[in-house]
């Protein structure tokens, strides 16, 4: 029986014939939407319409014979299987960045030759390297037009989901307050007006959320500030009229969505405007008049955001601990169904994880799209189960799972391995370097300011000794009831920038792996606060940070060869168990406080 024809290759003929009708040679299309975000509304998945292609990072390239898809290491499996027969190559790229995509435009098109991508969703940084690195090599650039619009059929319009209130008790920071700390972040960089795109940055600064995105609770729109007034521009009905009367109320208007480039055009001669250029679009910052002062530094709200207060992280904590509830009735409830004999498959880990968190206080939705990949499957850092293409979850090996939620007070993040019947001395000895490197990261104490990706070392260290290493950073940002993944920092092997600095109140996730493909995958992650810690030279040396681990929920103690660890490792675990005990017993009974007090017994 011949294999089904991919509905790729007829998109990809209609994309052709729409750029042979823009007189263009190539298409460059980014994963990105007009707010430059990493988690797209249907709307601008063009990468994934046109490709196959699923997971959340890479670059579509297609020239009128060609298609190729560049994709970092943590894809790679997952973009061979979703590219085969679409007529879409993978281009394997060390990390995720647009020169390997535009080196190889240069090679495949002729000088005089177009490329073009659609301004409108490409950030203003990120065009600029385009249009340096085509320059370079003789090929123009068309960057007013969006190609894809003509070819893709039935194409989704903008989400049109409601906008609601971030409230009280949750949100401890009224808007006014936060209003007046971003025009305050203005006059010091000599801003008149503020443009905003990033749409976690939206919702943050007015204490709204939304559903526009799948699992970040954000909403498609634009903010104008200026030192009295803000002007939200956001679609038609989006805003009740109770709500936009409680925005007016603090000084926000509304405006359609589609006037923001005309807002930004009609700014006055003398105005000096403060953008992000990783944050905004080059269509955007075109619309800006050449009389304007053009002020490019990162969102100031981007850094307000990221430093949760003392209310913010005691309400984190709270729903740490409702989550570990919740981790502990499902992880009770698997292993006994698995007691049983009953069939549990990796689908099935999804959805009862989803149950036993939706029956906690303060529950919203899942953070991201659970990974439960059971052997082979967990080698695969970014596997997702769908209903075509999962395991059971029988026999013997090891099951990763990768799982979040939003809550009223706060993002979470976890990721757990459990062994299923016999493991070996190799999963073992994974498992625990894994661990270890969790734990001295967990141990690490640091100055004040010190960049994030020069902490990541410290995870990598003990694979490093045993010559294995991991592909993915060690630690992202986390939001507060906002994106599982933000900025500015980063523990990671990223080129180290100012705004990366480690400050009071950052959550961060720590989250070293080991893959091996075809086999098995070993990924443990905390989420971390930064707290300020004293030292014996206190003072001399200036402030010092440390983790407060805020994850709770026991690391399964049977994967682990005692040997290779330290004894100070040791006592972290042990010290970790305890108070994950002491935390989770009052929340959880019978079978899941059983399966706590087993989980927590020190090793």
């Amino acid at each position: 029986m011949l294999a089904p024809i991919s509905p790729i290759r007829s998109r990809l003929e209609s994309l052709r014939a729409a750029m042979r009708a823009a007189n263009v040679h190539a298409v460059l299309v980014p994963s990105s939407d007009p707010h430059v975000s990493e988690y797209l509304p249907e709307r601008w998945q063009g990468r994934a319409f046109f490709s196959g292609f699923t997971g959340s990072t890479a670059t579509l390239v297609v020239t009128l014979d060609q298609a190729a898809l560049f994709a970092d290491s943590r894809y790679w499996s997952q973009a061979e299987k979703e590219l085969a027969g679409t007529g879409v190559s993978l281009v394997k790229v060390p990390q995720a960045a647009i020169k390997p995509a535009l080196d190889w435009v240069a090679a495949e098109l002729k000088p005089g030759n177009t490329l073009s991508f659609d301004g409108q969703v490409l950030s203003l940084a990120a065009a600029q390297q385009v249009r340096g690195a085509m320059e370079a090599a003789g090929i123009a650039v068309k960057s007013d037009a969006d190609v894809l619009d003509a070819a893709w059929a039935g194409r989704p319009g903008l989400p049109d989901a409601k906008v609601y209130e971030h409230a009280a008790p949750e949100a401890t920071v009224t808007r006014q307050a936060k209003l007046a700390g971003i025009r305050e972040a203005m006059q010091k960089a000599g801003a008149t007006h503020h443009f905003i795109s990033s749409l976690d940055d939206v919702a943050w600064l007015l204490n709204l959320r939304g559903a526009d995105v799948s699992y970040n609770p954000v909403f498609v729109a634009h903010v104008l500030l200026d030192a009295q007034s803000a002007t939200l521009f956001i679609a038609d009905g989006k805003v009740d009229a109770a709500l936009a009367a409680r925005l007016a109320a603090d000084g926000v208007k509304l405006a359609p969505y589609a006037e923001a480039p005309r807002a930004l055009g009609a700014l006055p001669a003398d105005a000096v405007l403060l953008v992000d250029p990783r944050r905004i679009t080059l269509g955007l910052r075109e619309a800006v008049p050449a009389t304007v002062r053009v002020v490019e530094a990162v969102n100031p709200s981007t850094f307000a955001k990221s430093r949760k207060n003392a209310q913010e992280a005691e309400f984190v904590r709270r729903a740490m601990a409702e989550d570990g509830a919740a981790m502990c009735e499902f992880y009770a409830r698997f292993e006994g169904a698995l007691a049983r004999g009953e069939r549990v498959s990796e689908l099935t880990v999804d959805e009862w994880i989803t149950e036993a968190r939706a029956r906690r206080p303060g529950f919203v939705g899942r953070s991201f799209s659970t990974i439960a990949g059971f052997n082979a499957n967990g080698a695969l850092p970014h596997y997702r189960a769908t209903e075509d293409s999962y395991s059971w979850i029988e026999g013997d090996g090891l099951l990763l799972i990768d799982s979040g939620a939003q809550y009223l007070g706060g993002t979470t993040d976890i990721t757990r391995v459990w062994p299923i019947g016999r493991i070996t001395a190799a999963h073992k000895r994974d498992f625990t370097l894994v661990l270890r490197g969790m734990i001295n990261l967990s141990l690490a104490v640091f100055p004040r300011g010190t960049p994030g990706p020069m902490l990541d070392a410290i995870a990598r260290l003990p694979l490093w000794q045993a010559g294995c290493d991991f592909g993915h950073g060690t630690g992202h940002g986390v939001g507060y009831f906002m994106n599982v993944h933000e900025g500015p920092q980063t523990i990671s092997r990223a080129v180290v920038e100012p705004h990366m600095a480690m400050e009071p109140g950052m959550i961060t996730s720590n989250e070293p792996g080991l893959y091996r493909a075809g086999q098995w995958g070993v990924r443990i992650e905390n989420l971390v606060l930064n707290v300020a810690v004293d030292t014996p030279e206190q003072g001399k040396f200036g402030d010092m940070l440390a983790f407060e681990t805020l994850t709770l929920c026991p690391i399964d103690t049977r994967c682990i060869d005692k040997s290779l660890m330290r004894a100070d490792e040791i006592a972290w675990l042990n010290e970790y168990h305890a108070t994950v005990r002491k935390r989770l017993a009052p929340l959880v009974t019978g079978v899941a406080l059983d399966w706590l007090v087993a989980r927590t017994e020190p090793l």
